[in-house]
């Protein structure tokens, strides 16, 4: 059975942003549409659809590396910030957009805490995304016959 590991990242995460979109528990904060994802950012995100791909983007991550908590997921979304004529310097990403997105996603059964370790899947988001990346890999082999190598 396919799993999360055979379908590419990108194809992945836009499949479960829409799946996740069609959730009452994953909905954008009131405040998401005037916020950066982080301090290295010099402007908000385009995509008005933008928290979705990010609850999808995190929900991938904590199923490959979890338990996984906020703090290395703001590792993981930082960057450099340009600071003029001086070196540029890593940034962490947002913590409230990573925190909240980890809240939502618990709130929907998804994942759960584990101790001080971080956040883990459930059986139920394991399945979720199991299934997921089960009916991708039979929708693109026909599309894409170079995803049998994948």
């Amino acid at each position: 059975m396919p799993t999360v590991y055979d379908i590419p990242p990108i194809v992945m995460i836009r499949r479960l942003a829409q799946d996740l979109r069609s959730r009452d528990e994953i909905e954008p904060p009131e405040w998401a549409h005037f916020v950066k994802t982080g301090a290295h950012k010099e402007r908000a995100p385009d995509d008005p659809d933008w928290w979705y791909m990010r609850c999808a983007s995190i929900l991938r991550k904590v199923y490959l590396k979890g338990p996984i908590g906020t703090e290395r997921l703001r590792i993981d979304y930082g960057g450099r910030k340009r600071r003029g004529v001086k070196p540029n310097k890593f940034h962490k990403g947002s913590g409230t957009i990573v925190r909240t997105a980890l809240q939502q996603l618990e709130m929907a059964g998804f994942i759960m805490k584990r101790g001080t370790k971080g956040r883990e899947m459930t059986n139920i988001g394991r399945s979720y995304m199991d299934k997921l990346s089960a009916t991708l890999k039979r929708e693109l082999s026909k599309a894409i016959p170079e995803l049998e190598n994948y």
